[in-house]
């Protein structure tokens, strides 16, 4: 039998070639934005007997079919993508092998590892766990929004001593959409034991409370730990009773069993479609639509409350989940009467822009709206940061900044009256909070 190279990690020369085409279309599209960039900054006229009026219209053509190429799930140059396993929807959908002993697994590890604490500073580590399509945006401002997203988190993080990790994979094309989520969390469990929880938060979710913190020492008893209402829960029935575009899951058997359960729902195709079928059906207001990873949670902790519910918190004494339209337009309003560091209607830990979609071409709201106000919640965090520094934003919509406080020659008291970190260390977030009450007006005019 002749030996496939492939199989001795040297490519085949089929992949070889198929490479060097994909290689010359990324070098033809640089090319050819070159010359659309020279048309625009030259001028047309300069370039008369270069290109063609016809010519460009081809240009702008093959641009856009390379750049349609390059967003498509399919991967010329990868064998492997013609023959991968598609679901067979008459068979249970698992998000892998069962494991049963996943907390003495775990421990086991942890006490072999005490270089890899689970707590750190007397709390459970963190890990902050967010992302996007592989795919760029539908358009440029998306990214630019998606960026500030990221850059919002990595403030929060890096305050408070939280881990983050960005995912842009689908680690199983079957559960892409809403449910991406659930396989990347399993996989983030099981290769970080370390990890006490993992706190997933959507990408259109903003932290505009940079001061506050989850109390996570009120949730020892629990395992899962997501906003919303128990009275819409079980007394309503209602699909919106919880939202799990911000919730934290504890590293554990538990939760290992619970994404098991909650996953079948989620392949796409025949058995997502008859799942939702089910789901609205069974839940208050629920439209018809597929079924999504919310609703099926909202149904499996109302079907088995028993099972269940004894390690769920649900959260509504803060906004773990803050929803935007009712929040944005009073941030002006919040700054004159509030402070950092309460969390609640006074002033959302988090304001979520449920229904905006960005990085989409559609949305349920109008995207003049979800932009302007995606850009004052960015900018109301973004003072919080920046007022270590002496700056803030000229206003809530404007990306540029003043300064607001002289240079001085004894900064070291600007730290200790106004670092977040150190005070969060030293536990003495009251001291920052008065702070803050003091140069609130400075912070935020009115």
């Amino acid at each position: 039998m002749g030996h496939n190279d492939s199989m001795n990690g040297k490519p085949t020369r089929g992949r070889q070639t198929q490479k060097t085409i994909s290689n010359i279309r990324i070098t033809i599209l640089c090319g050819l934005i070159t010359i659309l960039v020279l048309r625009g900054t030259i001028g047309i006229g300069d370039l008369t007997g270069f290109l063609s009026e016809a010519e460009d219209q081809d240009l702008v053509k093959e641009t856009n079919r390379i750049l349609a190429e390059i967003r498509s799930d399919k991967d010329l140059s990868d064998p492997d993508d013609q023959n991968e396993l598609h679901f067979n929807p008459n068979v249970t959908y698992t998000l892998g092998p069962k494991i049963d002993n996943w907390d003495t697994q775990r421990w086991k590890w942890l006490e072999q590892n005490p270089d890899f604490p689970n707590i750190v500073g007397g709390k459970g580590r963190v890990l902050l766990v967010t992302g996007s399509p592989p795919n760029p945006c539908d358009n440029s401002i998306g990214d630019h929004y998606l960026l500030k997203g990221v850059k919002n988190k990595i403030d929060y993080c890096r305050l408070h001593g939280i881990e983050i990790m960005y995912n842009m994979a689908h680690l199983d094309k079957e559960m892409a959409g809403y449910w991406a989520k659930l396989p990347l969390i399993r996989k983030l469990m099981l290769s970080h034991p370390e990890v006490e929880w993992i706190w997933w938060l959507d990408s259109d979710a903003l932290f505009t409370d940079m001061v506050f913190e989850v109390p996570l020492e009120k949730y020892k008893e629990h395992n899962l730990v997501i906003h919303g209402y128990p009275d819409l829960l079980f007394e309503q029935k209602s699909w919106i009773a919880l939202n799990t575009g911000s919730f934290l899951l504890r590293n554990s058997q538990w939760s290992l069993d619970l994404l098991d359960i909650w996953a079948p729902m989620g392949p796409k195709g025949v058995v997502r479609d008859e799942a939702g079928k089910l789901l609205t059906a069974n839940l208050k207001g629920r439209p018809a639509f597929e079924a999504d990873d919310q609703s099926a949670l909202i149904y499996l902790l109302i079907s088995q409350k028993e099972k269940w519910m004894n390690k769920v918190f649900v959260e509504n004494s803060y906004y773990l989940h803050g929803f935007w339209l009712g929040l944005v337009d009073k941030y002006e309003e919040m700054a004159e009467k509030y402070h950092p560091g309460l969390g609640d209607e006074r002033w959302p830990f988090v304001t979520h822009f449920v229904g905006c979609k960005p990085c989409g071409s559609y949305g349920d709201y109008p995207a003049e709206k979800c932009l302007k106000s995606m850009e004052r919640a960015f900018n109301f965090a973004d003072n919080q940061v920046l007022k270590l520094y002496g700056f803030r934003h000229k206003g809530l919509l404007s990306p540029n900044i003043k300064r607001f406080r002289n240079e001085t020659d004894k900064p070291l008291k600007i730290v200790d009256e106004l670092d977040i970190r150190r005070h969060i260390v030293a536990g003495s977030s009251k001291l920052l909070v008065h702070h803050f009450r003091l140069m609130k007006t400075d912070l935020y005019p009115v």
